[in-house]
């Protein structure tokens, strides 16, 4: 299989002149007509853009003074970047792991676009293995205007996209490099606010997909920290693995076959939201209301990235600042850590790191906020978070909460996704069960089949697994498992963390090996109460009964519960053969009554009155999924590194 695709990329690799010549035909191709002659670009005037002077203005050197937005619900989050995005006057610098063609993603595309041919210097960044994914719109892209870049970071076998067979090729010849992707999520504008956090640009991150959304979180900071993402960017602008798309073996096979094609015509799934989003966005009085009055004026704020260099073998220590600078904070609390993370995996140094803070007299609380199998977007990350349940409880001192797949309060505009508005749940099937609810009330998940569309592209999968190592835990076997109910499923993406309830974290660290050891990952810290405490509201929020099962201990059987134990701990010890049935610990739902009108912890005295076990995988339609999901937990050990 490695020689065959070797072979084939081979074949398909272009010669340096071949390069130069494609390159040549982009450039020559590039627009040079600027459509606005004014100094500011004919920039719309936004009360969101000017937060970045008003905080220039309130700063010395000695005292910075920053403004800081959470960006909690996906289409807010979309608005902001399209009104930033038209308020830029001199530069727009985009990275981003995952970039699709679907609807929100067009939408700023076609922005970005505009942007360049008002005068506004553009620069897009993309991660290789999920890049764009038609090379029609990336010939076209390269050669659109003299004030567009797009660039491709560490293509395998220089190029955008890959087959079976170049994914085959690239983990057998190349495992490492193949793995090393950049994880980084930066919009920035003029270098003076960004936009920093768990979104990529597809529907599923901006509310947007009728099927599979992703509960995540951004952060917007206006202010001198803006600096230090743009020379973060800059790094990875210049560094030898950001490849421009022309130069590509693929993208340049269709410059030198067809010229530089024009521009796809959108074909937007729903037209009419694409089109209210867009007149949203340059409404100030929704600018101020949405971003500018909820923001917070806090001190100094750190933006903490790793740099391209981390990929290399011989990296130094400030090549790869964000976990240590992470597991710092983290070390450094004395009452609480509040961690909110998708994927529930601990490397070996993280695990020693919480080993060693359940030592202290007395032990700060570890609050953890993550995906179910019902919710998670990877079941085989899920597996091993699974398998660590025992270890997580008991040796860590963790409470974990883990995400519903229909969270009845999530910050969401649920009736958004359905075309036709929102389902209605069935009468009978009780309270507690109908679905999110969002600011202008109650609705849920539809009683029937999945939800109808017009048809189109982003129908054809629920969505790519941002977490991929590689082929094999992409496709079927990776997707979000089959539920027991229709309806939108919400999973987790937010990584984010509380310390203490002072110093607040949000950003793309999943707080995983991959994330320690591969990936290039960013983080705003802003030390400031009252940010903090918004943000440890947001994350309570998503752990609250009507959102999250509570994982606790399994009551313990009148006999053998010692011999149980004993051997569900050596069990799970091993690498292989991890195959005991009866785990230590499993799901748990709040039951609301006379004798619980409040949710407690599973060490208090009354959990086992107030709360009931719903299995180790509620809301699943478990069929062989079941057997997939233990199978993983049995045999799945040795992919935790790159997980």
């Amino acid at each position: 299989m490695l020689c065959v695709a070797l072979l084939a990329s081979g074949c398909a690799s272009l010669s340096d002149r071949q390069r130069d010549r494609a390159a040549g035909i982009a450039a020559g191709a590039r627009s040079t007509v600027v459509a606005c002659t004014q100094a500011d670009a004919c920039a719309l005037s936004s009360p969101l853009y000017d937060l970045a002077g008003q905080a220039r203005a309130e700063s010395t050197a000695a005292a910075p003074r920053h403004y800081a937005v959470m960006l909690d619900k996906g289409s807010d989050a979309l608005l902001a970047r399209l009104n930033l995005i038209r308020s830029a006057r001199q530069s727009i610098d985009l990275q981003t792991y995952i970039f699709d063609k679907d609807d929100s993603a067009r939408l700023v595309l076609d922005e970005l676009l505009t942007a360049a041919r008002r005068g506004v210097k553009v620069r897009v960044l993309i991660d290789q293995l999920s890049a764009i994914a038609d090379l029609e719109i990336l010939a076209a892209l390269s050669g659109s205007h003299e004030n567009f870049a797009i660039r491709i970071y560490n293509p395998s076998f220089g190029k955008a996209k890959l087959n079976y067979l170049d994914y085959a090729g690239s983990v057998l010849c190349c495992f490492r490099r193949f793995n090393q992707r950049m994880h980084t999520k930066l919009l920035l504008v003029d270098d003076r606010i960004g936009i920093s956090g768990g979104r990529n640009y597809q529907d599923d991150y901006f509310d947007w997909d009728a099927e599979y959304n992703f509960r995540d979180r951004d952060v917007l900071v206006a202010g001198p920290e803006a600096a230090s993402m743009a020379v973060n960017f800059q790094a990875f602008w210049d560094a030898r693995r950001s490849v421009p798309a022309e130069r590509l073996n693929d993208v340049g096979r269709t410059l030198l076959d067809e010229g530089v094609p024009a521009m796809p015509v959108p074909r937007y799934l729903r037209p009419e939201r694409v089109q209210a989003a867009s007149a949203q966005a340059s409404d100030p009085q929704v600018m101020e209301q949405l971003f500018v009055e909820p923001a917070f004026k806090v001190g100094a704020v750190r933006y903490i990235a790793d740099l391209p260099q981390k990929h290399r073998r011989e990296r130094r220590d400030h090549d790869a600042p964000a976990a240590p600078e992470l597991e710092a904070l983290i070390r450094s609390a004395q009452k609480e850590v509040l961690l909110q993370t998708p994927y529930l995996v601990m490397s070996k140094q993280a695990q020693t790191m919480f080993r060693d803070m359940r030592k202290r007299q007395p032990p700060p609380q570890v609050v953890v906020s993550t995906n179910s199998l019902a919710a998670t977007d990877n079941p085989i990350v899920y597996s091993m978070s699974f398998k660590y349940k025992r270890r997580y409880l008991r040796e860590f001192g963790f409470q974990i909460h883990e995400y519903k797949p229909f969270p009845e309060d999530a910050p969401v505009d649920y009736a958004a996704l359905m075309p036709d508005g929102p389902p209605v749940s069935s009468p009978d099937e009780g309270a507690g069960r109908s679905g999110i609810r969002g600011p202008s009330g109650s609705i849920g998940p539809s009683s029937g089949g999945t939800s109808s569309d017009a048809g189109g592209e982003n129908t054809r999968r629920l969505q790519r697994t941002e977490s991929r190592p590689s082929f094999f835990s992409s496709g079927a076997a990776a997707e979000p498992l089959p539920l027991k109910r229709a309806g939108v499923r919400m999973g987790l993406h937010a990584k984010s963390m509380v310390i203490d309830g002072e110093i607040a974290v949000i950003g793309t660290h999943n707080f995983d090996p991959r994330s320690e050891n591969y990936n290039t990952e960013a983080a705003v810290v802003i030390d400031d109460t009252a940010f903090a405490q918004a943000l440890a509201g947001s994350i309570r929020r998503d752990m609250s009964p009507e959102n999250a099962w509570t994982i606790a201990p399994r009551a313990k059987p009148p006999v053998f519960s010692g011999l149980d134990y004993s051997l569900g701990k050596v069990s799970e010890a091993l690498p292989i053969f991890d195959i005991w049935p009866w785990r230590y610990a499993t799901s748990y739902e709040f039951r609301p009554g006379p004798e619980c009108p409040l949710p407690v912890g599973p060490k208090d005295p009354a959990f086992h009155r107030c709360y009931v076990s719903v299995g180790d995988f509620p809301e699943v339609d478990v069929g062989p999924k079941w057997l997939y999901t233990r199978v993983l937990t049995a045999f799945g050990a040795g992919l935790v590194p790159i997980l």
